[in-house]
């Protein structure tokens, strides 16, 4: 493995890895099936749950000219022999918390929000890891079946920047003032949106160099905040903070279900079943679920998903429940479910909450508060009840299901 440096005048104090596994999906799919790894394939999901339109997730890398969302038929249009396929995005999510699980034990500050992108705080590491050699060898041991292409920077655009032009298994470090490096790039590099970009390809910028060549003030009269970042990042210049994982706890849960199924009660009820599973843990640390995914994966391996927020954090499962069962009625599924899963992305504390006037309806919030303290002091549902399921089925156990209360 070789290291490539690039040393400029300026020290920079901050000292950030930056790692990508480049077709991360494709990559999971070719550790599930080795066979693929000799194919040309396009991994694919659908655009969404009302058309069939399908869309590109990843490709296999010696297929060119293809872009992650880009429609499926203009992918086959130039690569019309490309195997098809589905996406699997809770396996290549477990796949990339693994990676994560590892890099940890390589340093303690590693954030990874989207998949096939890490950044890893590289300061403080020197009496581990002597040199840079070092450190990239133990990273490089975590992520070595994803060919891993590897920066080092004083910041995170950079870092990224490095890790993207180094070779698969090598690693870029750039130190000092990278304007002169910065300064023939497109600015299609830049994290902003795509309608942005479009924007100063409007106005004739397309290089960096044209960009840190202007002042602030036009660039943020015309795109507004973002200008500034944009103007910044041009300069080299980026303060977005790393992010470690143990500041943003994410909890996940699934359910294989016993036969797959299109009944809207068996899917509620087996979400009901994991957030049952999940929520008394939360409430008894004293929070609630402020962001959650809700996620199914139909027989043919579509994936379907929708994020679910609640105004004030969830601590009570009838509410969630009640959330949960209109974002699977709103957005139908796109076909018969075999697998159901909730991820909490957020916690958050609970806001103050009055009791209500009417007695009786007391008298139901107290008897639901000491059902809920019983399960929380026990560890798990106390109170069950049948709930109708599949009632036209043959087959008695699946009409019927026994469940803990909802209250």
């Amino acid at each position: 493995m070789t290291i490539e440096h690039l040393f400029y005048t300026i020290y920079l104090p901050m000292k950030i890895l930056c790692v990508l596994l480049p077709h991360f999906p494709w990559r999971c799919e070719v550790r599930r099936n080795p066979a693929l790894a000799d194919r040309a394939a396009i991994v694919v999901q659908s655009k969404d749950t009302v058309s069939s339109q399908k869309v590109v997730v990843d490709w296999s890398p010696e297929l060119a000219g293809l872009a992650r969302d880009m429609p499926l038929q203009q992918a086959l249009a130039r690569h019309d022999s490309a195997a098809l396929i589905p996406s699997d995005i809770p396996c290549y999510r477990s796949a990339f918390k693994e990676i994560l699980d590892g890099l940890e034990q390589v340093s303690p500050l590693v954030e990874g929000k989207d998949l096939g992108c890490v950044y890893i705080s590289a300061d403080g590491l020197h009496l581990i890891y002597p040199n840079d050699s070092a450190l990239i060898n133990a990273v490089r041991e975590v992520t070595a079946d994803f060919m891993p292409q590897m920066g080092i920077a004083g910041n995170k655009f950079l870092a990224s920047l490095a890790a993207q032009q180094s070779q698969p298994d090598d690693c870029k470090i750039f130190w000092g003032d990278a304007a002169s490096f910065l300064k023939d790039l497109p600015c299609d590099v830049l994290p902003i949106s795509l309608k942005s970009r479009g924007k100063l390809h409007d106005f004739g910028l397309r290089k960096l160099g044209q960009v840190a060549a202007m002042s602030p003030g036009p660039l943020q009269s015309q795109f507004g905040l973002e200008g500034k970042r944009i103007w910044e990042l041009a300069q080299g210049i980026d303060n977005t903070p790393l992010l470690p994982r143990f500041m943003e706890e994410v909890i996940e849960e699934s359910v294989t279900l016993p036969s797959v199924t299109v009944s809207m009660d068996a899917i509620v009820t087996s979400a009901e079943s994991i957030l049952l599973r999940i929520l008394p843990d939360i409430v008894r640390r004293g929070f609630g679920i402020r962001n959650l995914k809700l996620w199914t994966r139909t027989w043919n391996a579509e994936h379907w998903e929708r994020d679910i927020n609640f105004k004030e954090p969830a601590m009570d499962i009838k509410n969630a429940i009640a959330r949960l069962k209109r974002a699977l009625e709103d957005y139908p599924q796109p076909g018969p479910v075999e697998q159901v899963g909730i991820r909490v992305n957020r916690l958050g504390y609970p806001l103050g909450r009055q009791r209500n006037l009417f007695a009786d309806i007391r008298a139901q919030e107290h008897l639901a508060d000491d059902i809920k303290q019983l399960e929380l002091k026990l560890g798990n549902p106390q109170i069950y009840k049948v709930k109708e399921v599949e009632p036209w089925s043959r087959i008695p156990e699946r009409r019927y299901a026994l469940t803990p209360t909802s209250r």
